[in-house]
């Protein structure tokens, strides 16, 4: 399986689009801050939404698609399944 997920920051003022093919070990990497880039600088580590999907190609294109959606859009897709924007991986 293959997983599009969106994080957020602590105060949700941030947000990340990523896929990945093992979302615990993911979001383990993000909680622990082991990959630098923007989601170790910014904090963003809580898990408020994914889908997942048995292919790559349409995991890579979804990814693409949330990423140019407008926040308020992403923020559609969060509150539909996740209202309270709770951490899914805790």
């Amino acid at each position: 399986m293959y997983y599009v997920y969106i994080l957020t920051n602590k105060t949700k003022t941030v947000l990340y689009t990523g896929v990945t093919n093992n979302l615990q070990r993911r979001i383990y990497e993000h909680k622990n801050k082991l990959i630098d880039g923007f989601t170790k600088r910014y904090n963003v580590d809580c898990l408020v939404y994914y889908e997942a999907t048995p292919d790559v190609k349409s995991a890579i294109m979804r990814e693409k698609q949330i990423k140019n959606l407008l926040r308020s859009k992403k923020e559609d897709l969060i509150n539909k399944v996740n209202p309270n924007w709770d951490d899914l991986m805790i």
